[in-house]
């Protein structure tokens, strides 16, 4: 092709494994957009039920309806994004790490054919593939987020680095007295 005709064909001009891993990893910005809020009620949900079990809390402060009540009430439309940059710390190189592992199993699976001709467990166990690669690669951040989105409920979250370092702390002084507890038995 001699200059650009407006046909643009990924047979004429494929991605790379890497270009569709950064195309996924950039993708993944925008629906951190969608997520953060989502994720945030649903945290919030989960620790609002451990309370009402706990007797802390009645029933009815347990639905869906009042919690996004309450985070307008109390923070406005932008309260739904506490943990934002959490998520976008996970989503981004996660789904990189994701189409990254999602493509070059196909490449594999493919071995020298094209990647288009793959049947659908090849296929299924490459998606497998990239989901492992995910989580693998965001697991801690996910956890680091969940807490934050859950500690804005109380004001009391430090943002990422600080609850990460009391998220660290606190896990590694549990960790020091089970492990004295063993020494005991």
């Amino acid at each position: 092709m001699n200059g650009w005709t407006g046909n643009w064909s990924p047979v004429l001009c494929p991605f790379s494994d890497l270009h569709n891993a950064a195309a996924g990893s950039f993708a993944s910005a925008f629906a951190a957009l969608v997520l953060c809020p989502t994720e945030l009620v649903t945290c919030r949900l989960q620790i609002m039920y451990e309370m009402q079990m706990s007797g802390k809390i009645a029933k009815s402060q347990n639905t869906v309806w009042s919690v996004v009540k309450s985070i307008l009430r109390k923070d406005g439309p932008l309260g739904f994004y506490h943990g934002l940059s959490s998520t976008l710390l996970r989503e981004v190189p996660g789904y990189f790490f994701f189409f990254g592992g999602y493509e070059l199993s196909r490449s594999f699976f493919a071995s020298g054919r094209s990647k288009d001709e793959l049947g659908p467990v090849p296929l299924m166990l490459s998606g497998g593939i990239g989901g492992i690669c995910l989580w693998l690669a965001v697991y801690p951040v996910d956890c680091i987020k969940s807490r934050i989105q859950v500690l804005s409920m109380s004001g009391k979250q430090a943002g990422f680095l600080g609850t990460f370092i009391t998220v660290v702390r606190n896990e590694v002084s549990q960790l020091g007295k089970k492990i004295q507890l063993k020494r005991i038995d």
